[in-house]
């Protein structure tokens, strides 16, 4: 691999990680009664992170039923690997 292509994912990577740490602290706020993050914020991560963002969601079980967000979610994560994949192409 290239230098380039292994500072793509390991940023893609760490976006990922702190995606599914955002939608632990907004599923430990829901759960304390706290301050949220707004969902604005979480689409964001989840377009930067797609995998980590999905991963909270779906092993947190949070905002999974919730509409529209569960759909623009699936959507920004599609985004997210689409425009991986094409990262990945682009510098092979």
């Amino acid at each position: 691999m290239f230098p380039t292509l292994n500072l793509l994912l390991a940023a893609w990577a760490a976006a990922s990680a702190v995606a599914f740490g955002l939608f632990a602290f907004d599923k430990a706020r829901a759960r304390g009664g706290g301050r949220r993050l707004p969902e604005r914020t979480l689409l964001l991560a989840a377009l930067l992170g797609g995998p980590g963002a999905w991963l909270g969601q779906q092993l947190l079980r949070h905002k999974t039923r919730k509409q529209p967000f569960a759909t623009w979610l699936g959507l920004a994560v599609i985004v997210n690997l689409a425009a991986a994949a094409a990262g990945v192409w682009l510098l092979r």
